[in-house]
């Protein structure tokens, strides 16, 4: 039986969780998302399981993903139409659905414990290409990029030139990107001016890192990302649609530790380029001697480049301060990120080996909505 601290301790974060997914001005169709860890944090069958899973492994995100796994395979009555499905809109979200969950973790709880103990938790939200987009436009709009995509999972990161995007102002909605593509990714602006492009840049080259890339031709490591995504229908339907992007578009995915591997890898990307490092959701779960590690390497590539980061503040939760960047952090941002997980947009430069970087905004977890500061 897990102890009372791990159990405090996965509730606050699961708690979290549905309040940066889902807070009070969010669409309904995020409702089932909130509900979910919600539920986790508040029935004892869900959170002991989640209590057991060690704390390095994001315990209710992994959990969360377990029983969408489980749930999509044994397609239990009374339960599996609550989950959205690509194209399915959002099913209606009514009382009986956490009853109905408790129920079902009890009768598997050693198969999602199983589930939980050989997978990791890999969230490929490809919502946050417009977020990263928004960075990209104040960035030599003229140049071509050399893309580097931290923790890249399954790379779906790694093709946000070949994805269109819809930003949605006071002033109208401004549509940039490839016209024929099947990922639109919207996103409103809910206060402040990012730099919206007129075009998408050019992407010269491309390669992503990650401890564990991903095989999106493995029917198996495609379920278990399909699972990971939140049960919200955008998030579904754009992950689906994503993918068959990155399966007709394969990219260099290099196996290794971020901080030792980046380096060999930008080496290899063309001088004439900039060197773009995209980090969303990745820097935040570094321990951090390893967040310093990867800040004090940059200036040694000897190259300039641009580090955009879209992750919460550190340490994750309450008592969160700091930027994973190391650069100052607007109140504002602290305010955000300690009443729900937040996503903080920072862009940090190294040119001749000096660096200089801005928080410049604040991000929905699922990319729904951007604020500029």
């Amino acid at each position: 039986m897990p102890d009372d601290e791990a159990r405090d301790a996965v509730r606050d974060q699961a708690l979290g969780i549905a309040a940066g997914w889902s807070p009070p001005d969010a669409p309904a169709s995020w409702a089932l998302t909130a509900e979910l860890f919600r539920a986790i944090a508040g029935e004892d069958a869900l959170l002991d399981l989640a209590a057991a899973i060690p704390a390095d492994r994001l315990p209710p995100l992994l959990l969360s993903a377990a029983l969408r796994s489980l749930i999509a395979r044994e397609r239990p009555a009374g339960l599996v139409g609550f989950f959205p499905t690509p194209g399915s809109g959002q099913p209606p979200l009514d009382a009986g659905f956490r009853p109905a969950l408790a129920a079902f973790a009890r009768d598997h709880a050693a198969e999602l414990g199983r589930l939980c103990a050989v997978h990791r938790y890999q969230m490929n939200e490809v919502g946050r290409s417009a977020d990263v987009l928004a960075v990209l436009a104040d960035i030599a709009p003229d140049r071509p990029l050399a893309l580097v995509d931290l923790g890249t999972g399954a790379g779906l990161g790694l093709q946000l030139d070949r994805y269109r995007y819809r930003f949605a102002t006071t002033t109208g909605d401004t549509v940039v990107g490839d016209p024929d593509s099947p990922v639109e990714l919207t996103c409103t602006v809910r206060a402040g001016h990012p730099p919206i492009p007129t075009t998408v840049p050019d992407v010269a080259a491309r390669a992503g890192v990650d401890v564990e890339p991903l095989d999106l031709d493995d029917t198996a490591v495609r379920d278990w990302l399909a699972a990971c995504i939140p049960p919200e229908t955008g998030a579904v339907d754009r992950f689906a649609a994503a993918s068959e992007i990155a399966r007709g578009n394969p990219a260099r995915l290099v196996r290794g530790d971020l901080v030792d591997t980046v380096a060999a890898v930008c080496t290899e990307m063309p001088a004439d380029a900039l060197l773009v490092l995209v980090d969303t959701y990745v820097h935040v779960f570094l321990p951090d001697d390893e967040r310093d590690r990867f800040r004090a390497l940059l200036p040694s590539l000897g190259r300039d480049l641009e580090w955009i980061s879209v992750d919460p503040l550190v340490p994750l939760g309450p008592e969160c301060r700091d930027s994973v960047q190391g650069l100052p952090v607007p109140a504002r941002a602290v305010e955000a990120c300690r009443a729900g997980v937040t996503g903080v947009v920072g862009r940090l430069s190294v040119r001749d080996g000096s660096i200089s970087g801005k928080v410049l905004g604040l991000a929905h977890p699922g990319a729904a909505w951007l604020e500029w500061l």
